[in-house]
C-alpha cells in the first residue's frame, strides 16, 4: 500500500534505483544579511531556500523585515561565503590564517567577524585580494585589531545582492503602523485600569 504521507513518498523503495534529483527540485541556500539603521554594520540574519538570487531576496525580505526594523539588506549564494576554521577557547582565527602576499588582479571582498560565540557574524570591513584566501590574509594585516574573533567570513562584493537606493523606500515605516509593535497596546495598563474599575484587589 503506498503511503500518501510526503516524507515517506519522496524515498526510494528497497531496491528501486536513486535517479538523480530533478533541476529545481530542491533550492539552493542563500545567506541573509540585513542592516538595523543607517550607519549601523550589516549583520547576518539567517538563510532562505530560492531557486536564484533574486527571488532569494524577495523572500529574505518578507522572511526577516516584514516585523523587524531595518533599513536595507542584502543575500548572497551560501556557496560563495570563504569561511575560516572555526576557534575554541582564546585562540583568535586570524592566528590560524597565513600571511599571503596580494598579488594578481584583485577585487572588493566583504568580511565579517564573528565576535561572540552564539551570536551573528557582523560586517567588519573590505578589502583587495585576487581570491578569497588572499582576502583573509589581508584582512588579517588591516581588520585583525587583537580582539577575539571566532570564525572569519569572506565574500566577493560582486556577487552579492544589494539593495539598490530605490529599493530603500521599502523599508520606510510609517507612524501609524505602530499597531504591529506589541509594545503600543499597552496591555499591562489596560489590565490594571480593568481591575481598579472592577475593584479587584
Amino acid at each position: 500500500m503506498n503511503s500518501l504521507d510526503p516524507r515517506v513518498a519522496r524515498l526510494p523503495k528497497i531496491n528501486e534505483p536513486i535517479l538523480p534529483k530533478a533541476p529545481l527540485d530542491q533550492f539552493g541556500t542563500f545567506e541573509v544579511f540585513v542592516q538595523p539603521k543607517d550607519g549601523k554594520p550589516f549583520q547576518h540574519e539567517g538563510i532562505v531556500h530560492a531557486p536564484d538570487i533574486e527571488l532569494a531576496y524577495v523572500l529574505a525580505k518578507e522572511t526577516f523585515t516584514r516585523r523587524f526594523t531595518c533599513t536595507s539588506l542584502y543575500v548572497v549564494d551560501t556557496r560563495e561565503v570563504f569561511v575560516s576554521p572555526l576557534t575554541e577557547g582564546d585562540q583568535n582565527a586570524y592566528d590560524l590564517i597565513p600571511q599571503v602576499d596580494a598579488t594578481g588582479v584583485t577585487e572588493s571582498f566583504e568580511v565579517y567577524h564573528l565576535v561572540k560565540r552564539g551570536k551573528q557574524h557582523v560586517h567588519a570591513g573590505s578589502v583587495l585580494a585576487a581570491t578569497p584566501q588572499q582576502a583573509m590574509g589581508v584582512a588579517k594585516q588591516q581588520l585583525n585589531t587583537g580582539k577575539q574573533v571566532y570564525n572569519i567570513w569572506a565574500i566577493a562584493t560582486d556577487a552579492i545582492r544589494f539593495t539598490t537606493a530605490e529599493e530603500k523606500e521599502l523599508w520606510i515605516t510609517l507612524p501609524e503602523k505602530k499597531f504591529r509593535d506589541a509594545s503600543d497596546y499597552k496591555g499591562g495598563d489596560k489590565l490594571k485600569e480593568f481591575l481598579e474599575k472592577s475593584n479587584f484587589k
